[in-house]
């Protein structure tokens, strides 16, 4: 009974700031609205970019990594602007995530709830500092931290990482860790860093579930990202018309993700994620070097 209340507050909760969020953003970028045409080859593959990354992102497996590599690779918008941009996108994507993993997935509700507020706090501290970084500092440390994160899910992957175990909840000092890490992880979500991979290696060595991950991750996302989001809005550190178009055909991936699909064999293609990642460090550390 007390899940179902909580699972009930949470919902409305991310209701009310989805909404919110929708009506800054189209208040924003309303003239660009007007002006986005599909035909055009970049649109074009900037909606496709945003449709796989954030299909796959419903999966588990992270959109920020994918669509970083999508916009780096086809020069779909400036490095400056490129935190903002993947926050403001994938916004709406995520918040229906939430909405079907929440509903569906048993999680402790103190753990769910303090990690949530953990991040959206880290976030709400990140975004004032982020949306003002010059575009060689947002380079090397996103560079840094796509690094860290591709190491976390190669070993993962080959099985040098704690795999999780059966726990649905936290109690004591793995709580306080877990509320820390996920303050952390908020505030990394500014530079562009996606929270999904580092949250779920926190989730697995503390022994919970690994299906528990899930509801934490997208909930803590869901949350966080309308509350930085209209920071970087305010701040004009984000490209319109990209973020636009992400946000329309990403939500579209996650439906068909997460209703339709709901699971795939994924070991393969985390393969090819963390492959996807490595790449995209790399060439942050090239942008970097060559812009001086």
């Amino acid at each position: 009974m007390e899940r179902d209340f909580l699972t009930k507050i949470i919902l409305i909760l991310l209701a009310l700031a989805g909404f919110y969020f929708l009506f800054v953003l189209l208040k924003d970028s309303s003239r660009e609205i007007k002006s986005i045409k599909l035909r055009e080859k970049k649109n074009s593959v900037t909606a496709v970019s945003g449709f796989i990354s954030n299909f796959f992102d419903a999966l588990g497996i992270g959109s920020f990594a994918t669509l970083t590599a999508f916009i780096k690779t086809f020069k779909l918008t400036n490095d400056r602007v490129l935190p903002g941009t993947l926050n403001v996108a994938c916004t709406i994507p995520t918040i229906f995530e939430a909405f079907i993993f929440v509903k569906s997935v048993k999680v402790s509700p103190i753990t769910l709830v303090s990690m949530i507020i953990a991040a959206i706090l880290g976030a709400t501290i990140g975004a004032t500092f982020v949306s003002k970084f010059n575009e060689r500092r947002i380079q090397i440390i996103m560079g840094i931290a796509l690094f860290i994160v591709a190491i976390i899910m190669l070993l993962s992957q080959i099985g040098l990482f704690p795999v999780g175990g059966d726990s649905v909840g936290l109690v004591g000092y793995k709580l306080i860790i877990a509320i820390i890490v996920n303050f952390i992880l908020g505030a990394l979500m500014m530079v562009g860093i996606g929270l999904y991979a580092p949250c779920m290696a926190l989730i697995f060595a503390l022994g919970m579930s690994p299906r528990v991950a899930f509801p934490i991750m997208m909930g803590s996302c869901a949350f966080l990202m309308p509350v930085a989001s209209i920071k970087f809005i305010k701040e004009e550190a984000y490209d319109k018309k990209a973020s636009l178009i992400i946000a329309f055909f990403g939500s579209i991936g996650v439906l068909i993700a997460g209703l339709v699909v709901k699971s795939l064999p994924l070991y393969i293609l985390i393969w090819l994620v963390i492959g996807v990642v490595f790449y995209t460090s790399f060439s942050m550390f090239k942008s970097y070097l060559n812009n001086k």
